[in-house]
């Protein structure tokens, strides 16, 4: 029999593998994007923090070079504020910035850099974060697409009275396929499976991811001491024109460190060091990176959010609205007050969980449930709410649109 579909099985086997979908692109930047980004991050930080050389001081022999190596980087090293200064550096008169004169008992201002242990840690638990909100939304959806649409991804190719098995899928029997769509009908019909608590929980879902990438932010700024927020704009700003890196104030590549050890009379001895950071070339990179992408991801994810909010106020009113809502579900010829039929009589719930649908559906099985569906709800409230009658008797002929 399969032969009679030797053209189409590749296709249909590609079909079969498609998994279900019940979020959409910017849900997906949250789970999979940013998820993978900083998971990468984290294994590249820990690559370089745990595996090769990520410290290394320059210290007197009165040290060993290890224990210095491994004291600065468990306390912290610093900078002086005062030598942060780009014109000391040009005129030669700095190493490096914030590397300078530091004596035993200065009372010059002094940054701490103690963060970058923690770096690989904080990382992974913001890829955690941006996680969570798509285990949630999968609790919360409780494989309500799942059970209405499984067996019907292949039911456009339903040409035959008995199942065809393609892969580790099956093509449905016609008898199959009328009954599973008949349960879709009844499901909307008698508010089986689907209640208004779905879009809320979507909605609520989408605002979660809104509100944590302001947290992570947030939380990302007061891990880098407050230098976050202005990253990036410093780095559009003075990476081009300055001779010093902005980024190593936040990130410096050079920085000091102090040892206090007994002498042999009991005595306080005071060694300084200077230490290269080599983390931090991969940890600039990956804040800054970020401080762009944490902009991008909360303005798409707002901007989803005034979609969201767009559709709850236009999906039952505007034709056009709904054509271009379902041009790429619907092939061929389809009347948009069906849709617009459907959203009249129900709920928004309804008609965001019909979107969803056609997401996980061939568009001729889709068009095909929508259509029926309208038909069912104009035949049972065919006597009642003259406003809705009067609205679906001025409805143009189905011919008349077509979604290209």
């Amino acid at each position: 029999m399969l032969k009679t579909f030797e053209g189409v099985v590749p296709f249909v086997k590609r079909l079969a593998a498609r998994t279900y979908s019940i979020d959409n692109w910017i849900f997906k930047l949250h789970y999979r994007i940013t998820f993978t980004l900083l998971i990468v991050s984290t294994v590249l930080v820990c690559s370089r923090q745990y595996i090769g050389e990520h410290i290394h001081c320059i210290a007197d022999d009165g040290v060993p070079a290890n224990v210095m190596n491994t004291f600065c980087f468990f306390t912290s090293t610093f900078t002086l504020v005062k030598d942060l200064n780009a014109k000391l550096v040009d005129m030669e008169n700095l190493p490096h910035p914030g590397v300078g004169t530091y004596g035993i008992n200065s009372k010059e201002e002094i940054k701490r850099h103690a963060y970058y242990q923690w770096v690989p840690f904080m990382l992974f638990g913001q890829a955690i974060m941006f996680y969570l909100t798509h285990i949630l939304w999968k609790k919360l959806e409780g494989g309500r697409i799942k059970y209405l649409v499984d067996g019907l991804q292949l039911a456009a190719f339903s040409l035959q009275d008995k199942e065809i098995k393609v892969s580790s899928s099956a093509i449905p029997s016609k008898q199959d396929k009328e009954d599973k769509i008949r349960t879709i009908r009844k499901a909307f019909m008698d508010r089986l499976y689907i209640s208004g608590s779905w879009s809320l929980n979507m909605m609520f879902c989408e605002s979660l991811n809104l509100l944590n990438v302001i947290l992570q932010i947030y939380i990302t700024n007061k891990f880098l001491g407050g230098e976050f927020l202005r990253l990036g704009a410093d780095v559009w700003k003075e990476g081009l024109e300055s001779s010093v890196d902005p980024l190593d104030e936040v990130f410096p590549k050079v920085t000091k460190c102090t040892f206090h050890k007994y002498g042999p009379s009991g005595s306080i001895q005071w060694h300084d060091a200077m230490c290269v950071m080599a983390l931090n070339v991969i940890n600039d990179k990956i804040y800054t990176f970020l401080w762009f992408w944490y902009i991008i991801l909360f303005i798409l994810t707002a901007g989803g959010l005034v979609w969201r909010f767009a559709t709850v106020l236009l999906h039952a009113k505007s034709r056009t609205f709904n054509k271009i809502v379902f041009a790429n579900s619907c092939p061929g010829k389809i009347n948009p007050w069906d849709v617009i039929t459907v959203s009249r009589y129900r709920s928004y719930t309804d008609w965001l969980f019909l979107k969803y649908m056609s997401k996980n559906l061939d568009g001729l099985v889709f068009r095909e449930i929508i259509i029926d569906l309208a038909k069912d709800l104009e035949n049972e409230y065919e006597n009642e709410e003259p406003s809705k009658k009067s609205l679906l008797s001025s409805q143009p002929d189905n011919n008349e649109y077509k979604f290209d």
